[in-house]
């Protein structure tokens, strides 16, 4: 295993000046920005990259298709966000934090403690179905301020369906408790095409999060959370397929109350016939460990996972990989890179790792690491251009080969949607 060095000042500079050599308005002003040639666009050693066209906020993909929103209006596009449909009204449309497209056409967005489906590409919505653990009717609490309803359906994860037995499965946890109100703390999923959404895992209630009309919570207020469950977080970081065992994964942050961790890994397996799901807490641990973090991925049967762990040094940090089996033991995780700051998301498609740095723990203004080759070589990059934002939300590649990304400020609120396409893609396609 070889590393290659870190970009040099001198060489970042460089990208800078070739960027600025190729403003966004240029690329605006092309006839087809997206068919451009990539070698036309920014790049890097290992990658091109750009911000998304000029339109309504490229939310999601896949395949050919993208979900996008502007003030009060939802839109899908059929051509990667080259065109966008005239799209439908949605008041309060700035506030959705979670939509998927299904490999069937449906297409699941929520905003606040509201989830919809589309079934007809956008010409309509409706809410979704949602139902708790037993299959009774599930309704979100009633929020002591209405401006904060809970982010009940907010997710870090860009890949959230997998397929299961030949059906697809769309499940995720949300990541709550930051903005927009105390949330309870779930995993959801969904097997009718987001028509119904049921709660696969409801975690306990969380005295340090109750519902108080604060952004984030508070020690005052309403309890949520299931009050059987003693297992408490504060939000879900990540939830991820192994279909090597048919199992899910998940896990969760941040802090160590005195009620116990806030971090924990668990592993699920669902029963199709019965409908049911079994959980099991594998791990709980310290906030400054590597099991603080996201960005769970499977391949040939191996976890990979990035850690944001954080506390008093030594910071256990890293991008790991092991056996399923040995997650509770470190000594049989393997290192493949460090890159020594908090980063929770990444994915891993085609042997390309593709991760980011958080802008608010890292000296990067907009750092991304990637590995072309499953781990054997890493590079790290830091896109100055674009000032202070943090990488989330990786989304699988497009029908162009086009990895989507949130740039974040701090590191949850909006700001600009980016695009990354592997050099090594290209060459492996030649």
């Amino acid at each position: 295993m070889r590393f290659r060095q870190r970009p040099t000042r001198g060489w970042l500079v460089g990208v800078g000046i070739a960027a600025a050599m190729l403003t966004l308005a240029t690329i605006a002003a092309a006839a087809d920005p997206i068919a451009t040639a990539a070698g036309e666009f920014p790049s890097t050693e290992d990658f091109w990259y750009r911000l998304q066209p000029e339109g309504p906020y490229f939310d999601s993909q896949r395949g050919n298709r993208a979900f996008g929103f502007s003030d009060e209006r939802v839109y899908l596009s059929e051509d990667n966000g080259r065109t966008w449909g005239p799209g439908i009204a949605f008041p309060g449309a700035r506030q959705i934090t979670f939509s998927c497209i299904l490999k069937g056409g449906n297409i699941v967005f929520g905003a606040g403690s509201r989830l919809y489906v589309s079934t007809d590409n956008l010409k309509t919505y409706k809410p979704v179905k949602l139902k708790d653990a037993k299959g009774a009717d599930y309704t979100p609490h009633t929020p002591q301020n209405p401006e904060n309803p809970g982010r009940y359906f907010e997710t870090l994860t860009g890949v959230n369906t997998w397929d299961v037995g030949g059906v697809e499965m769309l499940v995720w946890g949300n990541y709550c408790n930051v903005r927009g109100g105390a949330t309870p703390a779930n995993i959801y999923y969904s097997t009718d095409g987001g028509e119904t959404v049921k709660i696969a895992y409801a975690f306990g209630q969380n005295p340090h999060y109750r519902d108080n009309g604060s952004p984030g919570g508070g020690p005052t207020g309403t309890l949520l959370g299931d009050p059987d469950n003693p297992v408490i977080c504060r939000h879900i970081h990540c939830v991820a397929y192994n279909p090597a065992e048919d199992a899910f994964y998940a896990c969760t942050g941040d802090m160590e109350r005195p009620e116990g961790f806030e971090c924990h890994w668990l592993r699920g397996t669902y029963d199709a016939k019965q409908d049911l799901w079994q959980w099991k807490v594998i791990v709980s641990e310290r906030l400054n460990t590597r099991y603080k973090c996201g960005g769970i991925n499977f391949v040939d049967g191996k976890v990979y996972w990035i850690s944001d762990a954080n506390g008093p040094k030594p910071h256990d940090r890293g991008i790991f990989c092991c056996d399923p089996a040995d997650i509770p033991n470190p000594d049989k995780h393997t290192m493949l890179f460090n890159p020594q700051y908090e980063c929770a998301n990444m994915i891993i498609e085609d042997g390309v790792i593709l991760a980011g740095h958080y802008a608010t723990a890292s000296p990067f203004n907009t750092g991304i690491i990637i590995s072309p080759d499953m781990g054997k070589t890493w590079a790290e990059y830091d896109l100055k251009e674009f000032g202070k934002r943090s990488p989330i939300r990786f989304h699988a590649k497009n029908s162009e080969g086009w990895f989507r990304v949130d740039l974040r400020s701090g590191w949850i609120d909006l700001a600009d949607v980016l695009l990354i396409k592997p050099k090594s893609s290209a060459a492996a396609a030649n």
